[in-house]
């Protein structure tokens, strides 16, 4: 009985151990989110951008909505999930107003692809946000939107 303990004793002792996370450098510099460039996409995932901006700005759930691939997801911060065209059209209605887009980084094989990038208010301000796009090539050879989760840079409090 008394190994029994002594063991139990030990192992509770290692997974305390194991759960205390220990202090490490990280590996990555720490970087302003406004010091991240912008880069240029290529002229049809640009087109997403740009597309989404104008939908946005004129409040237009219907085109918004047709960004996206028939069973697409919007993953927004501090919601659920939406699914499907349908419902993002009902997710979208009554939201909008200025937007900017940037990318930061994007990449393409085959049929599918992401930008990774921030939004503010307008052209030339601070992002207030970041987002990343997976996008599939419709039937028709344009980019749609597969999901597009954001979030901002404010910190919850």
């Amino acid at each position: 009985m008394k190994t029994l303990l002594a063991l139990v004793s030990v192992l509770a002792a290692g997974s305390v151990a194991a759960q205390t996370p220990s202090p490490s450098p990280s590996p990555f510099p720490s970087v302003s989110p406004t010091a991240l460039p912008s880069i240029t996409l290529p002229p049809p995932l640009a087109r997403v951008l740009t597309d989404y901006e104008a939908a946005w700005a004129r409040k237009d759930a219907v085109a918004l909505a047709a960004l996206f691939a028939e069973d697409g997801f919007v993953l927004s911060s501090g919601a659920p999930p939406v699914r499907g065209r349908a419902a993002i059209e009902r997710h979208y209605a009554g939201q909008g107003g200025p937007l900017a887009l940037r990318a930061l980084a994007y990449a393409v094989d085959g049929k599918i692809g992401y930008v990774i990038g921030g939004f503010a208010r307008a052209k030339g301000e601070p992002d207030i946000g970041k987002f990343t796009l997976t996008l599939v090539e419709g039937p028709d050879g344009r980019w749609l939107i597969q999901s597009d989760m954001d979030n901002g840079n404010a910190r919850s409090r």
